[in-house]
Parts: C-alpha cells; structure tokens; sequence
C-alpha cells in the first residue's frame, strides 16, 4: 500500500494516511457523482456511471445526468470520455456544450443500458460530440 497525499475532490476520510489512489488515478467510485460544468463553471450535471471496455479496461463513455431536482425529470446522456476533461480548480470536469447541445444529445438511460454493443450507436454518439471514436485510437 502506498502513502499519499489526498487529491482534489478525494472524498475520502481526510484522517486516513493510506490509499490506493494516486494523482495520476482515481477510483471509478470517485468519478461517479462528479460534477460536470461548462469552461465558466456553470454546473452542468453530474457523472453517473462510467462504461469500460472490456477488452482494454479503458473508460470510453461516460453516462451523464443533468436537469431535474431530487431526480425527478433528470435526462442522461451517454458522453465520450475524451470529450471531458478534469479541472482541478472547479473540482469537476469540464464538458464544453451549450445547454441546446445537451438536449439534443442522444438520450441515455440512468443506467447505462444504451444500446452501446451496436456500432452504429457508438459511431452516432461519436460524431454528435465530434469525438474520435475509441477503437481507432
């Protein structure tokens, strides 16, 4: 086990000297229910869950919830990971979208059941965040 500091946003139990975590990595528990705001730190929503895949074990999406109150009438989308960015000094990460362009996202269930084993899906959700699809990385 290894010593360290704690990270910003660690969420962790501030009295523990260890941890598995260094600043290079973060817990998949830790990403999940992360804010997510726009480059002028207008909040945008949060990360719900994240989807990996199985034969690298990279994080390739994100499913992302935004609008609503206590859940009611919140909307997920299912976001490429490479489109986010953590900003430490927002303690979040960064999604660059107009509130219009979230919307007009390709919807997501809050639990990730996206149709994410049809290519076709993938390619859609790709180009709509004009994002570089994953598996020609």
């Amino acid at each position: 086990m290894t010593t360290v500091a704690p990270t910003v946003g660690d969420r962790s139990d501030m009295g523990s000297t260890t941890t598995t975590q260094t600043n290079a990595l973060i817990a998949s528990d830790r990403v999940e229910g992360t804010a997510v705001r726009r480059p002028n730190g207008d909040s945008i929503g949060r990360i719900e869950r994240l989807m990996i895949e199985k034969a690298t074990g990279k994080v390739v999406y994100a499913v992302m919830s935004f609008g609503g109150f206590l859940g009611i009438g919140e909307g997920y989308h299912t976001v490429p990971w490479s489109t986010l960015r953590f900003a430490p000094e927002l303690d979040a990460y960064v999604l660059d979208l107009t509130e219009e362009q979230l919307r007009s996202a390709p919807p997501a269930s809050a639990e990730g059941n996206d149709p994410s084993f049809d290519r076709n899906w993938e390619e859609h959700v790709h180009r709509y965040f004009n994002a570089t699809p994953y598996w020609s990385i």
